[in-house]
């Protein structure tokens, strides 16, 4: 009898020990925010995004613009553009940490051509999801392009090199972004520097963008972005006076979403791809026709993982 009493005695204290170790482990805990994806690729149309990589994730990307659709130099004479390239991107981006990004590229170019580009890209601030103390996104890019152009013979052009630092430009852009339920808002300042310019132009520029993400169905989004220089008028006559219009360069386009591919379908009248070129002679209007196919392909892989992470 008695062991029968220690036995029950035991299951009891064993079964009140269970209900007490389960109701510590189903206690809610205090979950943090987290990170919203407010773009889905590290750049739009002709604007970069706050987004950034993850530490040992490596992406190649390639950007191609044909020629313009219409105007002098399209219609289908020129199969509205397809005919020619007017510029190629080749590049890619290295996640040094979750935060810390470098770029390497190679740009084909148009008035300045053979761009080899050497930047970085830093995520400051990044918005949570349920987290209001965390509403937006902030990320900062800097860049150095070097071209390897053959200088030219005539005197006072962009391309007339003398020494290896007149072949510089540099840009530093601030990215500032918030998604708002399924859109997507960014706001892009970037301060412009070019070491060799033509007599009427002027070496630095600033720049206000802006872009926006609007989904249509899971894999098929609405992209577009914009940027206003802010040039001095004696620019602006100088390059009149050559008989040259500037033009402010704008991109539309659509982004679809695959497997292990995103893919940007889109028209723009930026002269060139890079910021280093475009920000400064932008020199197609979108009122004469003068926008131009182009595409974006980016594909991401795993170069090596964080072994403090599981």
């Amino acid at each position: 009898m008695k062991r029968l009493s220690s036995i029950a005695l035991l299951c009891m204290f064993i079964n009140s020990f269970g209900q007490e170790d389960s109701i510590a482990i189903s206690t809610p805990q205090k979950v943090e925010g987290t990170p919203t994806k407010v773009f889905y690729s590290q750049k739009l149309i002709n604007a970069k995004t706050v987004e950034v990589l993850r530490k040992g994730i490596l992406e190649f990307n390639v950007g191609h613009n044909f020629g313009d659709i219409a105007g002098e130099n399209g219609g289908i004479d020129k199969f509205f553009g397809l005919d020619n390239t007017t510029d190629v991107r080749i590049g890619f981006q290295l996640g040094l940490s979750d935060k810390f990004n470098v770029v390497a590229a190679r740009t084909k170019g148009l008035y300045v051509t053979q761009n080899w580009e050497l930047g970085v890209k830093w995520q400051l601030l990044r918005q949570m999801d349920n987290d209001p103390s965390h509403p937006l996104s902030l990320t900062i890019y800097a860049n150095d392009v070097v071209s390897s152009q053959k200088a030219s013979p005539l005197p006072d052009q962009e391309t007339s090199f003398e020494d290896f630092g007149d072949r510089h430009s540099q840009i530093v852009q601030l990215m500032l972004a918030r998604r708002m339920g399924k859109i997507s808002l960014q706001l892009n300042p970037l301060y412009l520097h070019t070491n060799l310019v033509a007599p009427y132009d002027q070496e630095n520029i600033f720049a206000l963008g802006g872009a926006v993400r609007l989904p249509l169905s899971k894999k098929i989004i609405l992209i577009a972005d914009y940027y206003h220089p802010f040039r001095s008028q004696s620019t602006i006559d100088g390059y009149e006076a050559e008989g040259i219009k500037l033009y402010d360069p704008f991109g539309i386009g659509f982004e679809i979403l695959t497997e292990g591919h995103i893919f940007h379908l889109n028209f723009t009248n930026a002269t060139e791809i890079l910021e280093n070129r475009f920000i400064r002679k932008t020199v197609t209007n979108w009122g004469d026709g003068e926008f131009r196919w182009a595409f974006t392909i980016s594909r991401n892989f795993v170069l090596f993982r964080d072994k403090k992470k599981p």
